[in-house]
């Protein structure tokens, strides 16, 4: 049985890349004009400084779009986000929560997302956009002089970007330890079966 079709497989590793280099070179960024007072080591950033650092973000950021458009219409018109993803019950995810906490959460249909997986897959597109949008916002704040008002200002647009980022990277930390402790979802997502 196929759980994840090809085209999902192939955008989630395209996405993953991407938002690698995104996020690496945000990072990089942030450094150069911090919106918070600390920095990111050196070794975790990308693009050696300000110039490079900017032209790794803009060169994934169209990657990042095209990409995760074409998964967001994909699951869209096949319906498999509504069917993946909604609805999402707060019942249910403290349920599994809770049963994933203390080591009893099934997984054994991979092609069936539990409400803790529903809660963070839906939030981690949502977050998504909202870095795409803040990313406008401060990328072009004349062209989207509407979108930066609406975000506050550059400035808010920018704490607004770099909170999307963070959550971006904390699913990041929960999603991939969880992937390694259930190779049965590694291997679905490789293979899609």
């Amino acid at each position: 049985m196929t759980i994840h079709p090809g085209l999902v497989r192939l955008t989630h590793w395209i996405n993953a890349a991407a938002m690698t280099v995104m996020v690496m070179s945000g990072w990089a960024i942030h450094n150069a004009a911090p919106i918070a007072p600390f920095a990111f080591p050196a070794a975790i950033t990308l693009g050696g400084g300000l110039i490079g650092a900017l032209q790794w973000h803009f060169a994934a950021m169209w990657v990042l779009v095209a990409n995760g458009g074409l998964y967001l219409v994909h699951g869209m018109v096949t319906g498999r986000l509504r069917c993946r993803l909604f609805p999402v019950s707060l019942q249910a995810v403290f349920a599994d929560g809770l049963a994933a906490l203390r080591g009893r959460l099934r997984h054994d249909d991979l092609a069936a997302y539990n409400g803790v997986q529903r809660l963070l897959y839906a939030g981690v597109i949502l977050l998504g956009l909202a870095a795409v949008v803040s990313g406008l916002a401060i990328w072009k704040p004349v062209q989207f002089g509407w979108l930066t008002a609406l975000l506050g200002d550059f400035d808010n647009a920018r704490i607004v970007h770099f909170i999307a980022m963070a959550g971006i990277v904390a699913f990041a930390a929960i999603h991939v330890p969880m992937a390694l402790l259930f190779p049965r979802s590694l291997r679905a997502m490789i293979f899609g079966r």
